[in-house]
């Protein structure tokens, strides 16, 4: 990989973690849901520290550069993040439906 692209992940990883901080200082995201993003731009950013470790997972993958690999595993992750995502919010979307139906039963009792 090129010291160009090396550079411009990292800081893109290093920018990514600060916003994700910031996120959790403002109490915009949860802690378990920021992890997973932590966790992965951080096994990012020591992919790109040790050199050619990128290079040797891509071959043993069988993908032909490591721009494929990344961009391959990234989509997978975030396919895996929307439907946990999307679990999440029918979950909740249950339990509001039966906090508004239990509303429904108080107020009609009074």
């Amino acid at each position: 990989m090129s010291i160009n692209l090396i550079f411009c992940s990292i800081i893109f990883s290093l920018f990514i973690v600060i916003f994700i901080l910031s996120l959790l200082r403002k109490d915009k995201i949860k802690i378990k849901y920021s992890l997973v993003w932590l966790v992965l731009f951080f096994l990012l950013f020591i992919s790109l520290m040790i050199p050619n470790l990128l290079d040797f997972i891509t071959n043993l993958l069988g993908f032909k550069t490591a721009s494929n690999m990344v961009l391959s595993l990234f989509i997978a992750i975030l396919v895996v993040i929307n439907i946990t995502l999307t679990v999440i919010v029918s979950t909740h979307d249950k339990k509001i439906r039966l906090l508004i139906q239990e509303i429904s039963i108080l107020k009609k009792e009074k």
